[in-house]
This record gives C-alpha cells, structure tokens and sequence, in this order.
C-alpha cells in the first residue's frame, strides 16, 4: 500500500474530495477524465466489484484495519491518504460515521439499447432534480426487480456523490441510460416499437389501481415518474398509454416520488420473483 498521511483541508492532494463540484468531477469536456466520489466500504466494495480501479482512496484511520478486505484489492500504485475523523467530516460537510471514500473513474454510460437488453419492467425518470430521490429510486429499483431505468434529459446525475451514497452502490449495477431530446417524444417512439406499454404514475381519475390483476399480464411495462412537485409534464400523461395510482387511505393523496417507486416496484415485480426470477443484471461495460 501507498499510505499518505494528510492533516488539513489545505493539502492538494485531496483535491478530488474537497474542492471539485459534482460538475467538474463529472467533466463533459473530457469523458476520459471523468470522476465520481464514493463513499462506505460497501459501495467501494461494489465499484471494485464492477472492475473499476480508483485514482485514490481517503480512509480515517481507525477504520484502517476494518477494511483490510478492501485495502487488500488495491493496486500497489494507488495513493491511499489516511486522516483524522474530524478532518474527514470537515471535508464531507457532516459527522463521518463510516470513514472510507474513494475517487473512480466513472463507468462508461449505456446506450439505451444496452439498458433495455432483455428488460421487462423499467422505471422512467422524468427530470427529478432531488439526487436523493433518485438515488433511493435506484436502490428500491435494486431490491425489488426493476430490470432498467431510463432518465430524461434534465434528471439528476445518478453518479452525484450523494446518489451513490443513498443508493448503497446500485447506480452501478441497475442498467440505465439518459435520453435525449426531443423529450419525450423520442422515448415513447422508441418504447413503443419494443413493445412497451408506456404507465404514467399519476393521480387521475382515470387511472387503474396499482393493485388490477390486469397489469402483471402486460409482457413489457414502462413506469413514467415525474417531478417532486408537479409530477410528469402534460406531454408525458399525453404520450403515455396509461395512468396508474396508489389507492391510500386516510385522505393521503400523494407519496414521495421514491416511496412510490418502491411501492410500484414491488406490485409490479413481486410476481417474477414467485417464480424464480432472480433479477441479475448483465454485466456492464467500463
């Protein structure tokens, strides 16, 4: 191991973690140089996992010896800078409980013909700018067997230091793609001619329970999720073949649009698990 010892927010080396936005880490100008900043020895492990080798790590040092696992599959080369637990949260903006962040390169991106290879149930993201929601979304698209997830082009980086963070790593493992404009126009000329039936989650009287019999039977099934204030755009509940809602209880009219993801994902998925479907997502190109 390349072990460095580092003792103020000053040092240059740490550059990647203290003053690079989310933005300039990401780097539209050049791909190659692309950065993304996990954190936990959980999603460390999933990068590593997914064959991605990180430029750095930044460790407190009392977790040193917990994750020696983890410090065991890292190249020789790799610097890896050891701190205090106070020094960490001055970096991370809060109280630092699980003391082990890594910069790695960002995985190449899906083209959507590779996110929808072999799907059934896919979640589309409708310029939801909260990357806590949509990393919650991602994670709930994990556990309960959402094949794929398409985003619009103005929804939040999955790849933000705190999507990945709440999405316990599964920004990398679940397939997904971003589209582009015309919005949504081209996604519903695209899902259509694969076969999807196109299911806005909205609050309308027209729409069909979540709970009808009738929506396991669909062979391809795309869930449209729009904004946290508004929900989705006149254009999508238009372009959509069908609305879905959550009949609640209580006068409650609404959810949070990642509790009603998860809600949706499990009524909608829970069936492909009764019968032996595992929901293993193909390996991902890097």
């Amino acid at each position: 191991m390349t072990l460095h010892r580092v003792d103020k927010l000053s040092d240059e080396r740490l550059t990647e973690y203290v003053r690079l936005t989310d933005h300039q880490l990401r780097d539209l100008v050049d791909p190659a140089h692309s950065r993304m900043i996990c954190e936990s020895a959980l999603v460390i492990k999933t990068a590593l996992d997914m064959n991605l080798v990180p430029s750095s790590l930044f460790i407190e040092e009392r977790r040193m010896e917990s994750i020696k696992d983890i410090l065991d599959r890292i190249p020789s080369e790799v610097p890896i800078y050891v701190a205090t637990g106070d020094l960490m949260s001055a970096v991370c903006g809060y109280h630092v409980t699980r003391g082990v962040l890594g910069c790695f390169p960002r995985p190449k991106q899906m083209t959507v013909e590779e996110a929808l290879k072999g799907a059934t149930r896919i979640a589309v993201l409708e310029d939801i700018v909260d990357v806590t929601n949509v990393g919650a979304i991602f994670r709930s698209a994990a556990a309960l067997g959402i094949d794929a997830l398409l985003l619009a082009p103005r929804c939040a980086d999955p790849l933000n230091r705190r999507a990945i963070r709440v999405s316990m790593g599964t920004v990398l493992q679940v397939p997904w793609a971003r589209m582009a404009d015309p919005w949504p126009k081209a996604t519903f000329e695209l899902l259509h001619a694969q076969g999807f039936t196109c299911a806005a989650m909205a609050l309308d009287e027209s729409a069909v329970a979540l709970d009808n019999p009738m929506l396991s039977s669909l062979g391809r099934l795309a869930l449209f999720f729009g904004t946290e204030g508004d929900g989705l755009t006149h254009e999508s509940l238009e372009g959509c073949d069908m609305k879905i809602t959550i009949p609640m209880c209580h006068g409650v009219d609404s959810l949070n649009v990642a509790a009603a993801s998860a809600v949706a994902f499990w009524q909608l998925c829970h069936h492909r698990h009764a019968q032996g479907i595992s929901g293993a997502f193909p390996p991902q190109a890097h």
